[in-house]
């Protein structure tokens, strides 16, 4: 089947299932706080001791808005906000840390936005010693966080890098002037090129661009120039996102362009396909889906030893049971459950304040759940997944057939493995496995475009 054939038949909306199920499947009336904190104290008591846990920190704030952007966010220039939301911060953590059976051992932090680095490097030491203080770190650590190369400066990069930190990703997203003006996102390459250089410098071993396709006014010329600037940085990792369409989610923020201004399904495989070629040339290898490393990476290592893991936080190379999300909005998974925080800053700090947690949603995973969760884990991961009689559920079954037919996978009598022409479709052989999302087909929209 041609490309052509294959985009129109399968680009449709789909999840990127950083989890399952997908956030607007979980059983909310069959969930409350009191079964998630049961259920995370088992939790921290299996992998603890091992594994260590990882947090995920929301720093929500912005500057400016970035029109492409699905962030959960709040707009202000008022830095005044930092330190009350530090207090709530380190409050929400202190009430964690009463309720684990034991002394939590920290193998991830990564600070996620919004854009961290609008906090003062003094801030985000205060609320990293805070974080840190009287608890264990893990030997094999990974502490990273997400940059604004026009405004994370040599202080932000030393002060965290004392405190840890060695990896960083600096967001790109696109060296057009013409696109970053329809995004709202203004950043010369001089720029990135001064952080990304002073980064690698000081000594961070991981260094990171994420670049978006699919964006508007963008051409293929575009993404020839952007993946040859940032080959003349060799980030270590490279995350290559299709653009989310979601305007219906994130209200005016995404309706800063008209849709006729958007690539078609078709010319953003082409953005794909012809980004991937020059970095592969380059040295780099496609690691799962939307992202590439060079072989000294961490993450390419963790693939070859079949321990990447996906979250919320994206690719990761080592893999904890328990994920501790701390802010607004952020969400929590302790392998089992998942519990989701207040989504308004006013909400958040009203719930903290109380002396409860913020969580006001979450999803009890079932056997099923488990089962199924792990296969779209394994694809997402590895592009295989082994395949046992016991989790042959006929729905499945019918939906790779056509799969198969399409020479998008292959099924032997144990695995089924992703073709090389699946990787562009990767998130709808993951669909095939939803089975929430079969039992229920969304009547409103939900999801961003597959391609």
């Amino acid at each position: 089947m041609t490309d052509t054939a294959l985009i129109q038949k399968y680009n449709v909306p789909g999840p990127r299932y950083t989890s399952y199920p997908t956030v607007p499947y979980w059983d909310e009336a069959g969930f409350s706080t009191a079964q998630w904190v049961s259920g995370l104290q088992q939790s921290f008591l299996e992998s603890n001791r091992q594994e260590g846990i990882s947090l995920y920190i929301h720093l929500p704030f912005c500057e400016s808005l970035c029109t492409f952007c699905a962030c959960n966010k709040r707009i202000t220039k008022q830095h005044s906000v930092e330190e009350p939301y530090i207090e709530a911060l380190l409050k929400e953590w202190n009430m964690y840390v009463q309720m684990f059976p034991g002394r939590p051992l920290i193998r991830e932090i990564h600070l996620g936005g919004g854009t961290p680095t609008f906090f003062s490097p003094a801030n985000l030491k205060k609320l990293l010693n805070g974080i840190l203080s009287g608890n264990g770190v893990h030997t094999r650590r990974e502490f990273s966080f997400e940059g604004h190369p026009n405004n994370t400066g040599g202080e932000h990069l030393q002060t965290l890098y004392n405190l840890g930190f060695r990896r960083v990703s600096f967001g790109v997203q696109d060296y057009n002037e013409k696109v970053q003006k329809a995004i709202h996102r203004i950043q010369p390459f001089e720029n990135v090129k001064n952080v990304t250089e002073a980064a690698q410098k000081m000594g961070y071993e991981s260094v990171s661009h994420d670049l978006v396709f699919g964006l508007p006014f963008q051409t293929l010329n575009d993404i020839r120039k952007n993946i040859e600037l940032t080959l003349a940085l060799m980030p270590a990792r490279i995350a290559l996102y299709s653009y989310a369409h979601v305007p219906w989610v994130k209200g005016v923020g995404q309706r800063g362009f008209d849709e006729d201004d958007l690539p078609s399904g078709e010319l953003k495989l082409q953005f794909y396909k012809t980004a991937k070629s020059l970095l592969e040339q380059a040295g780099y290898i496609e690691i799962g889906m939307d992202h590439f490393s060079l072989p000294s990476d961490r993450l390419y290592q963790s693939m070859l030893d079949k321990k990447i893991h996906r979250n919320f936080m994206g690719y990761t190379s080592s893999a904890t049971q328990v994920m501790i999300g701390l802010g607004v909005s952020a969400i929590s998974d302790s392998w089992y459950a998942f519990a989701q925080n207040e989504k308004t800053v006013e909400g958040y700090y009203e719930q903290i304040n109380s002396g409860g947690l913020a969580v006001v949603k979450g999803h009890i995973l079932t056997d099923e759940d488990l089962i199924i969760r792990r296969h779209i884990l394994n694809l997402m991961c590895l592009l295989e997944t082994n395949w046992l009689p016991e989790d042959r559920f006929p729905e499945i079954a019918e939906r790779l057939k056509t799969l198969e037919d399409d020479a998008l996978i292959t099924i032997t009598e144990n695995k089924i493995i992703v073709n090389a022409k699946g990787r562009s479709f990767l998130r709808n052989i993951c669909m095939a496995f939803d089975l929430r999302l079969i039992a229920k087909e969304p009547s409103a929209h939900l999801f961003s475009m597959t391609v």
